[in-house]
């Protein structure tokens, strides 16, 4: 019997609260910004996808752990940086003020970058055979470069005060939403000893999940409040944003969603054994409310 959400999450939560040691120098502030942000909640939706699938593929879980976590020292980092001034400007994530707001933006900024850094070393302890660990240490190197989020946030930028087409935007968010969730399934495929077959499975229902997962944002971003949300809401429409919201409206969003949920839990049956606490996670992300 595979574990709960809780479980997954509570192994990732312990183990991300060891891995910064605050120094006792002129280092400490650099720490403790990195720490406020790594440290602030969220649901650890991609630690517990990579730990699920190596589960599910007979995988050790705990050797992968360090694998599993260096996905969300990466997605940290991608949201102290997607939240300065330069780019989305965001003064609230997680029910708290942005890493900038508190810190600055020249320490958000080096935090975001030292976590990124980070990701590697932790992934690099992880107890995994050398060929498991590289092949994990390539596909998250890839989705977090400039092929996968690095290029999302661009487009995300460059497409601003555009009409962009729905392909247009899927682009965006398959790079800047979806390629960190993929990598979370394919990595944990990896860390499992799983073939090509098996990876490639695991990346295409993350990515399903990611698209899935992005367009319930943009509705929720309509929908929702700051409170229950955690961020400010209704900054995509203030910011006259490329959401799926303005091209789709709520029916065809939440149709949107479902037929991608379903295609993402077809390749689970098809591929995978023990899918069950995978597709419910798919289903309860789907009409999830934060």
């Amino acid at each position: 019997m595979m574990m709960s959400y809780e479980d997954y999450k509570a192994l990732a939560e312990g183990y991300l609260k060891h891995i910064i040691s605050v120094p006792d120098d002129d280092g400490a502030g650099l720490a403790e910004s990195m720490k406020y942000s790594l440290l602030a909640g969220g649901k650890r939706i991609r630690p517990v996808l990579a730990l699920a699938f190596c589960e599910a593929l007979g995988g050790d879980i705990y050797a992968a752990l360090p694998a599993a976590c260096a996905l969300e020292l990466i997605h940290t980092y991608s949201l102290i940086h997607d939240d300065l001034p330069c780019m989305d400007d965001d003064v609230l994530r997680r029910g708290k003020p942005t890493n900038h707001v508190v810190y600055g933006e020249c320490t958000a900024t080096l935090a975001g970058d030292a976590l990124q850094s980070l990701a590697f070393e932790t992934m690099l302890s992880a107890d995994l055979p050398v060929e498991r660990l590289v092949r994990c240490i390539k596909i998250l190197a890839k989705a977090a470069g400039y092929q996968g989020m690095c290029r999302g946030q661009f487009l995300d930028m460059a497409g601003e005060g555009c009409a962009l087409t729905a392909e247009q935007l899927t682009e965006i968010n398959n790079c800047k939403t979806g390629a960190l969730l993929s990598a979370a399934c394919a990595i944990g495929a990896a860390a499992a000893g799983a073939g090509d077959t098996k990876i490639e499975a695991a990346s295409r229902f993350g990515s399903l999940l990611g698209l899935a997962f992005q367009i319930r944002d943009d509705v929720l971003d309509v929908i929702s409040t700051d409170t229950e949300l955690g961020k400010t809401v209704g900054s995509d429409a203030e910011e006259m944003k490329n959401t799926y919201m303005s091209l789709l409206g709520l029916d065809g969003c939440t149709a949107e969603i479902d037929t991608l949920t379903a295609s993402a839990i077809s390749i689970l049956e098809e591929h995978f054994p023990r899918t069950e606490f995978l597709a419910d996670l798919a289903r309860s992300l789907a009409k999830r409310s934060n």
